[in-house]
């Protein structure tokens, strides 16, 4: 738990250092349309930080929904019985003459 609380405050350090050497750095920034002028330079990087965090949230999201769908079908496969099981239920295991276990099964019953 210390150790979270130290690394917030380094990189928060490191992020006041930031802004502090770059106060009076300026820039212009065009969006085409419109220019903006004197822009300071830390919130010209912290702006498209996060847009970029932004932009990479669908793909954050999309892949957790992949990932339980991939889990639900996984689930149903288990839960139906497969052939061999239906074989073993018809035979009922009272003798080896019936074991299907060792023949190719083509999903024929």
């Amino acid at each position: 738990m210390p150790w979270r609380l130290i690394q917030f405050i380094l990189i928060f350090a490191i992020l006041l250092l930031f802004v502090v050497f770059n106060l009076t750095n300026r820039c212009d920034i065009s969006f085409g349309f419109t220019v903006i002028k004197d822009a300071p330079v830390f919130l010209t990087v912290f702006a498209s930080f996060i847009l970029g965090m932004f932009c990479t949230l669908p793909f954050v999201f999309g892949a957790g929904s992949r990932k339980k769908n991939k889990e639900k079908k996984s689930d149903k496969n288990q839960d139906k019985p497969s052939l061999s099981n239906k074989a073993e239920e018809s035979s009922g295991g009272a003798s080896d003459d019936n074991d299907y276990s060792d023949k190719k099964q083509y999903g024929i019953d």
